[in-house]
């Protein structure tokens, strides 16, 4: 769900920044807020649920999850980059209610976070991920 949620959010946020710039965002930038938080939750559950996150901590140590890429992206960089995003994009939904331009800026930042660190195929092994779920690296 968390792979596949990505590409909504994508599709939304690009869809929110075109209209934002058009000056006729509404309703998409809610959804947008909406479909971002559900997917922080679906997130934060596998932070601690998972293998990737907190359980990771506990079975290697701070240290030791911080010396190794994979280990560090999936636990620090993935998820404080994406929590850094939704609340941008949170931001961005109350600045375009208020109708301040800078909501727009903060939607493009958004953006180029989630781009930033969404585990794509071409990154290195132990981080790459398929495009889908159950697709190969």
């Amino acid at each position: 769900m968390h792979s596949l949620l990505r590409w909504v959010i994508l599709i939304l946020l690009i869809y929110t920044i075109i209209r934002s710039f058009q000056g006729k965002a509404g309703k998409e930038a809610r959804f947008l807020t909406i479909v971002t938080h559900i997917m922080l939750l679906i997130g934060i559950a596998q932070w601690f649920l998972g293998n990737w996150g907190l359980k990771l901590i506990q079975a290697n140590g701070m240290g030791a999850v911080m010396k190794t890429p994979a280990q560090r992206f999936f636990v620090i960089e993935h998820t404080l980059t994406m929590l850094i995003a939704t609340v941008l994009i949170t931001m961005g939904g109350v600045y375009l209610r208020k109708q301040k331009s800078s909501a727009k800026w903060l939607y493009v930042v958004a953006l180029i976070l989630i781009l930033s660190r969404i585990p794509w195929p071409f990154l290195s092994p132990g981080i790459a991920r398929g495009l889908f779920p159950g697709m190969g690296v």
